[in-house]
């Protein structure tokens, strides 16, 4: 039976991320993969870096880190996604407080989601980014509460994930990826799969 990604059968496909989100997505390419973490890196960005290029440095960053022999057959997906605005990049909130500041921010405006997203095989390694502009209606203090209360957003760049509650009642629209916006941008992702030999 015909498979897209027949070119990968030989792969022993590795995401090494921890993020629910990214797992749900990449099995929506149908490909067979598991999980590894157990490569953890200093996520500490380099003086000089735009905002736009934190996201593909540290996923390549992650997929340095993995340790790969020459001729091993093995493909290791990394990604980091982060949430820019006024040119400065919102990671993971520190705790509520941060999440309900974060999100006071956002609410109303539009900023800038960029996923940086590397895949490496024991040929090389290739990097690419995908942005979306994200558009939020104005939110009240008490809505804003209520999510960060009720989903606690604190794993989540920007404090939201834009398939909750808040992605709902609180996005007016998007240009760019909705899945980019959750944390892979798969199409993308799939397109650069089908060119591995």
């Amino acid at each position: 039976m015909f498979h897209p990604l027949e070119n990968l059968k030989d792969y022993e496909v590795i995401l090494a991320s921890g993020s629910p989100r990214r797992r749900e997505l990449l099995a929506m390419l149908d490909i067979d993969f598991r999980v590894d973490t157990s490569h953890p890196v200093d996520e500490t960005v380099p003086e000089g870096l735009t905002a736009e290029e934190v996201a593909p440095y540290l996923s390549r960053l992650k997929a340095g880190a993995y340790p790969l022999s020459e001729n091993e057959r093995k493909l290791v997906i990394t990604a980091d996604t982060v949430v820019i605005i006024d040119g400065e990049v919102l990671g993971k909130p520190a705790d509520d407080a941060d999440a309900r500041a974060m999100l006071a921010r956002l609410q109303g405006r539009t900023q800038k989601v960029i996923t940086g997203v590397t895949v490496r095989t024991s040929k090389g390694m290739t990097t690419f980014s995908a942005e979306s502009e994200v558009e939020f209606a104005p939110l009240t203090d008490e809505e804003i509460a209520y999510y960060v209360e009720r989903y606690r957003p604190l794993d989540k760049a920007g404090a939201y994930g834009i398939q909750e509650w808040i992605g709902a009642a609180g996005i007016k629209g998007i240009n760019g990826s909705f899945y980019n916006v959750m944390g892979l941008p798969v199409q993308r992702l799939y397109s650069m799969l089908k060119t591995i030999d």
